[in-house]
């Protein structure tokens, strides 16, 4: 095998680790916030033990980029995906951390009784999750339009997490017995809500990669 094919070779499979890397954070969200919806304390403490798969996970693709940058065999564009899988495995992780700090939550609120039905929590996770995914997906396929539309859904993230946090104000003002449970729900609100915002990280990165220039998605520098 040329050395030039062997090279492109590792980079495809680094990136595919990039992509299952995405995935277990998608699942880590999702189980967490099952985990809190059904009182399952099991399923919690099983989404603080993976994150440390996530952190591995993440120090083995460093690895294998730094391998990679030192073969001194990259292009111009191939140094961009490495630096773009650097910045994106970081978010990652951090986003996989919010998922722990959920799990996290649902394991002290225990089986305490709900506050008020979770509808808008869960709603928050679909559309992070979503994001989640298709900001890898823009990743993949290298498609800045699609990161663009990707930061566009950030906008009803932080609406949701405005009004749990008006709601969850409203019941403690009411009654201060609540505060305890209101707040933990109040900071997986914040959790998802910067998961969210890491998420659009992940999408400049891909503008980063594909122009080859840093900036804020939906500027003007863009």
């Amino acid at each position: 095998m040329e050395p030039g094919t062997s090279f492109q070779k590792r980079l495809e499979e680094t990136q595919s680790d990039v992509v299952l890397m995405g995935n277990m954070v998608e699942k880590a969200i999702e189980r967490a916030i099952e985990a809190l919806k059904n009182r399952n304390l099991t399923l919690a403490h099983q989404v603080i033990a993976d994150d440390n798969k996530i952190n591995t996970q993440r120090f083995a693709i460093e690895d294998k980029c730094i391998g990679l940058l030192v073969t001194q065999q990259a292009a111009e564009l191939d140094f961009r995906v490495i630096i773009a899988m650097l910045n994106i495995i970081t978010e990652l992780e951090r986003i996989g951390d919010y998922a722990e700090g959920i799990a996290k939550i649902a394991v002290l609120i225990g089986d305490e009784p709900p506050l008020k039905p979770l509808i808008d929590i869960p709603r928050m996770a679909e559309i992070t999750i979503d994001m989640i995914h298709q900001s890898i997906q823009a990743f993949v396929s290298r498609d800045p339009e699609l990161a663009m539309k990707v930061i566009s859904y950030d906008d009803a993230v932080d609406a949701l997490n405005e009004q749990i946090y008006r709601e969850l104000l409203t019941i403690m003002m009411v009654d201060a017995k609540t505060i305890n449970r209101a707040t933990r729900l109040i900071w997986v609100g914040h959790n998802l809500e910067r998961a969210a915002d890491r998420t659009t990280n992940i999408c400049e990165r891909v503008v980063f990669l594909v122009k080859g220039k840093m900036g804020e998605l939906g500027t003007s520098k863009y």
